[in-house]
């Protein structure tokens, strides 16, 4: 079970708290460092200094960082037009030596983009399918070779398709509780499917579609790695768990019925049933970026007892 740690900057964090936080990821074992890809906080709170954009964010980091996986999760289709998105991040993953992975998705939080005179248009799944395709497309068009695209919301002619990637094929994540068109194109694109802030049962039962969505699609079901995104509040007593769940807003019953909360036994305990049906990763969210004891206990006490 891979684990690695997934941080919502939007809610207030300046870029050299990201990279503390990348870097305490990848001394402590971590397998990847990820970031969502908002420009607005949610809920409550001040959101201060801003919000950090998530590819300039990953490009310093990139930088700074030798063995860790960066990327988005996910990155929102209606930010950029997808050819400027594959020269981003083909850029950011020669910066990195190799390093880096895509989770792209439709994008959804409206107030963000009135906030920030970002269109939203009301039409947004078959603008990521379509986003999929140029991106994947243009990387994958051999050197000398031109890419087009003539689609709905999209056209391109006679692209060059550069630069290219350091990695052979970049990872692309899609991830979703849509029962029907998500699965699809997670396996028409995706190389992992994610499974955001779900039940044990429900990850189960949209796994089962992918799979099965998957293999229809004429690929092997195990040829895609299957993932969970769930908040994250460890402790050493039940003191230590209440104090980190009210630094983050949070009830510790709240948590531990929709995270990962408690004592590293008991996170341990729950990670094994979301193993047991089929997750491989795991995103382990975490919201107080400066409380970086929190990841060095879920290293040493979580982290190590699962292999």
């Amino acid at each position: 079970m891979d684990l690695r740690i997934f941080t919502e900057p939007q809610q207030g964090a300046t870029y050299d708290t990201l990279l503390s936080v990348a870097k305490a990821t990848e001394d402590l074992g971590f397998d990847a460092f990820f970031r969502s890809d908002h420009y607005l906080k949610m809920g409550s709170g001040d959101g201060l200094p801003g919000p950090t954009d998530a590819w300039i964010t990953l490009a310093g980091i990139a930088r700074e960082t030798k063995r860790i996986r960066l990327g988005t999760l996910m990155t929102a289709g209606t930010f950029r037009l997808p050819g400027v998105l594959a020269i981003q991040v083909a850029q950011v993953d020669q910066m990195s030596g190799g390093r880096v992975e895509l989770g792209l998705g439709a994008g959804w939080f409206e107030e963000e983009h009135q906030a920030y005179g970002i269109p939203f248009p009301k039409e947004k799944f078959g603008r990521l399918e379509e986003q999929l395709a140029i991106v994947t497309g243009l990387w994958e068009t051999g050197l000398g070779d031109t890419f087009d695209f003539h689609g709905t919301y999209y056209d391109l002619t006679g692209s060059p398709a550069l630069p290219k990637p350091a990695q052979a094929k970049i990872p692309v994540l899609v991830g979703g509780h849509g029962p029907t068109r998500t699965p699809r194109l997670a396996a028409q694109y995706a190389d992992e499917f994610n499974m955001p802030f779900a039940s044990v049962e429900d990850s189960e039962r949209q796994f089962g579609r992918v799979r099965a969505a998957v293999e229809e699609a004429g690929r092997g079901a195990d040829s895609l790695v299957y993932s969970n995104a769930l908040v994250v509040c460890v402790g050493k007593d039940d003191q230590e768990v209440a104090r980190r769940a009210a630094a983050i807003g949070r009830e510790v019953p709240e948590l531990k019925a929709n995270g990962l909360a408690g004592s590293p036994s008991e996170v341990v305990d729950k990670i094994g049933r979301y193993q047991e049906v089929g997750s491989q990763r795991l995103y382990l969210q975490v919201l107080d970026l400066d409380d970086l004891e929190h990841l060095e206990l879920i290293s040493s006490q979580v982290q190590s007892q699962l292999g």
